[in-house]
């Protein structure tokens, strides 16, 4: 009886139909997470070597924010709470000086008022 079941062959039209299933996942699987991130690379490898400029703040892959206040080949040096650090190039993971524009205004807002204060 067992031998039976799996003697049987498939329905003919059978294969063709797993076939197209399987192309089909991984067409989904490319589009929806492959070639996405491979585009984020992309885009993130041109920032690295193109995009960064002294006085830019930046996020690096390990989580540290900093401003760059040097550039040279493949090394920036950036300042983080009043200490400078050196690090390569691929170590920034993105730009952060949007962010950091309206709180430093009011930093400074702050600072002077407080100066103020005290005369």
């Amino acid at each position: 009886m067992m031998n039976y079941i799996f003697l049987q062959e498939a329905a003919p039209g059978m294969m063709n139909n797993q076939l197209i299933m399987f192309a089909l996942v991984i067409l989904v699987m490319y589009v929806f997470f492959f070639r996405p991130q491979m585009k984020r690379q992309k885009e993130e490898r041109k920032f690295q070597q193109e995009g960064l400029q002294k006085g830019m703040r930046v996020v690096t892959t390990s989580g540290i924010h900093g401003k760059i206040l040097e550039v040279q080949d493949n090394i920036l040096i950036i300042e983080s709470e009043n200490s400078r650090l050196k690090i390569d190039r691929a170590a920034v993971s993105k730009e952060q000086s949007a962010s950091y524009l309206p709180d430093e205004k009011k930093d400074k807002k702050a600072k002077k008022e407080e100066k103020e204060d005290e005369k």
